[in-house]
């Protein structure tokens, strides 16, 4: 990390837009060449880990990061538009700068991952963090047992990184399943919620950990469903990204009970969270 990050936490690096893309309604993807310092501090992070991305004159917001260090020179970030913030960096393009500050936070416990079974469920643009988790696993597919992928949104419009589910499918002990709330005339997966796809896969829990992100109600119930299918609530990671706004631990803002998602998290086990998912509903 450069000295002046050091010295003062709240100033972002200068990131220059190398790739605009559409992910899918109202989502894009934004692929960063970090500079001055930037590189450096972004050389190792880590899947699950996030950073504040500002469009200058709107302000700042969190993201998941949503690649690997390994996939490239790039920061990948996947933007849904919602606000001010997002809308301002929805109306740039490639070339333009932006500020990204971080990475921030806790992140997936890869290593203690390894001869286990994973199970990963993305609801929309909770499939964004993700994404390193899954191409973590591709990229070192010995290190780990079998790998179901649990993918989901309200319609097909919303899946995001659907130009990877090639890649996805064709991996050795990979397994892919698709839902969507409502269907188009194209669509010819399951249609239903992520609790009812679940269901139907019904993955074993033995020697297995899950990995959901999402929204809010579908973690809870996703969470639900997993302790009655046999999962241990500390097999059962989730990353929570609501309320950030220091990402030092300042603030107070992403207090769940006592703990705070930007230092504490954004990645818990549920044995951690349990009783605290209310608060955060």
């Amino acid at each position: 990390m450069s000295e002046s990050q050091n010295q003062n936490p709240m100033k972002p690096y200068l990131g220059k837009l190398v790739t605009v893309k559409d992910l899918a309604t109202e989502i894009k993807l934004f692929r960063i060449e970090m500079m001055n310092g930037g590189n450096e501090a972004f050389a190792s992070y880590r899947p699950g880990q996030f950073a504040f991305v500002s469009a200058f004159g709107f302000g700042e917001a969190p993201f998941g990061i949503a690649n690997t260090p390994q996939r490239g020179p790039y920061v990948d970030f996947a933007v849904n538009r919602l606000g001010s913030v997002t809308t301002g960096l929805h109306e740039l393009g490639e070339g333009d700068i932006v500020g990204v500050r971080g990475p921030l936070g806790n992140s997936f416990p890869m290593d203690a991952f390894k001869g286990k079974n994973l199970v990963v469920l993305g609801g929309g643009i909770g499939g964004a963090p993700l994404r390193p988790v899954i191409q973590t696993v591709l990229d070192h597919r010995a290190d780990y047992g079998h790998l179901t992928i649990l993918w989901a949104a309200r319609n097909p419009s919303l899946l995001v990184f659907t130009d990877e589910y090639d890649e996805w499918r064709a991996a050795s002990d990979t397994n892919l399943h698709l839902t969507v709330d409502q269907a188009d005339e194209k669509w010819d997966h399951n249609v239903g919620l992520i609790t009812q796809l679940l269901e139907k896969v019904a993955p074993s829990p033995e020697n297995a950990v899950t990995i959901t992100c999402g929204p809010p109600i579908m973690i809870y119930y996703a969470t639900r469903m997993l302790a009655q299918m046999g999962f241990a609530l500390k097999d059962n990671y989730v990353t929570l990204e609501a309320r950030m706004h220091c990402g030092l631990g300042k603030c107070g803002r992403c207090n769940l009970g006592s703990k705070l998602v930007c230092v504490d998290g954004p990645v818990f086990n549920m044995a951690q969270v349990g009783e605290l998912m209310e608060t955060f509903l």
